[in-house]
């Protein structure tokens, strides 16, 4: 096989690496948040010991992309790929630690009554686990707009952030023995405004990729 296109088939597998960490990761948050409304320690422990999987898909995909810069002294544009990958699976792995602490958070309030019902964090996390697969699917197909578009929600996930701190503050306020409780809930509203803030760089590397521009969307 001539060298370009074993490159190029290099180059294919380290993209569908990228596409199956960003699989596992979106799962990773969709299972963190059931684990906490269904109160399942099961689920929640099974999210910490599929970290290792993600962990191990991170540095798989950079060890073959420094080989692949190391051994093929590839063009720019495919330089350009390269580094996006290394980028995006950076913030994929964060996600996951994310999924992590969600989890972790469940299995501390196991057997609790919770303060009030699950309504907004859910909403949090359909949004942002929709906001990965639609972050994958711009990448995939190099769509700009998209990627714009999807970036722009993040600022829904604030909004609703802003909204459960305010009410939570009010209910700690009135009832001290709920400040612990109500703690841990904007933790985890939190971590998933920070998942979004990571989706928003994936659209980043996107726009990157397509016009070697780098922007900032987080601004």
């Amino acid at each position: 096989m001539a060298p370009r296109k074993v490159f190029e088939t290099e180059l294919k597998e380290l993209h569908n690496d990228l596409l199956r960490m960003g699989s596992i990761v979106e799962k990773q948050i969709h299972q963190s948040i059931k684990a906490l409304k269904e109160q399942d320690i099961n689920i929640a422990e099974e999210v910490i010991k599929n970290d290792d999987i993600v962990d191990k898909l991170m540095r798989e995909i950079e060890d073959k992309s420094i080989k692949l810069i190391a051994m093929q002294q590839p063009i720019a544009t495919d330089l350009r790929f390269i580094f996006t990958c290394i980028n995006i699976v950076t913030d994929l792995e964060r996600i996951a630690d994310h999924a992590v602490d969600i989890s972790k958070i469940a299995i501390r309030l196991k057997g609790q009554k919770y303060v009030k019902q699950l309504i907004d964090i859910p909403k949090m996390a359909d949004i942002v686990t929709c906001m990965i697969k639609d972050g994958l699917d711009a990448y995939v197909e190099r769509d700009l707009d998209k990627a714009y578009e999807i970036s722009k929600r993040d600022d829904l996930i604030d909004d609703i952030f802003e909204n459960v701190f305010s009410e939570m503050f009010s209910v700690m306020s009135k009832d001290p023995s709920k400040i612990e409780q109500g703690t841990q809930f904007l933790f985890i509203c939190k971590f998933l405004e920070r998942v979004a803030d990571h989706v928003t760089n994936i659209c980043e590397w996107t726009i990157y990729i397509v016009t070697g521009e780098q922007v900032d969307l987080n601004e």
